[in-house]
């Protein structure tokens, strides 16, 4: 899956500016097109997640943790120098679809 920021997709605007509440918009974005691809959180085998600011990872990890349970993804974490549209967060993944595996 490409990269999400946080955009509720009912207005296509960001969501605040806490990074929190950013997360979790990009964990319900991810699980949004995991759905369409007939997968789920489970599924996934790897994730990249970009940040403004390492500082905050702590923040980012404990809401990303609520979504997985073990065997947990792999996963790269990032700082970047800016993101699109100013956000604090994106995710990306790559999930193998149970018809697949």
């Amino acid at each position: 899956m490409s990269g999400q920021i946080p955009i509720d997709p009912s207005t296509g605007q960001i969501v605040g500016d806490d990074l929190g509440a950013q997360v979790e918009q990009v964990m319900r974005n991810l699980g949004a097109v995991l759905a369409a691809a007939g997968c789920d959180f489970r599924d996934v085998a790897k994730t990249t997640i970009y940040l403004v600011d390492l500082a905050h990872f702590a923040t980012v990890n404990a809401t990303y943790a609520r979504f997985f349970e073990a065997p947990y993804p792999a996963r790269a974490t990032v700082q970047v120098a800016a993101l699109p549209r100013g956000v604090q967060v994106e995710i990306d993944a790559i999930a193998v679809a149970p018809s697949r595996r």
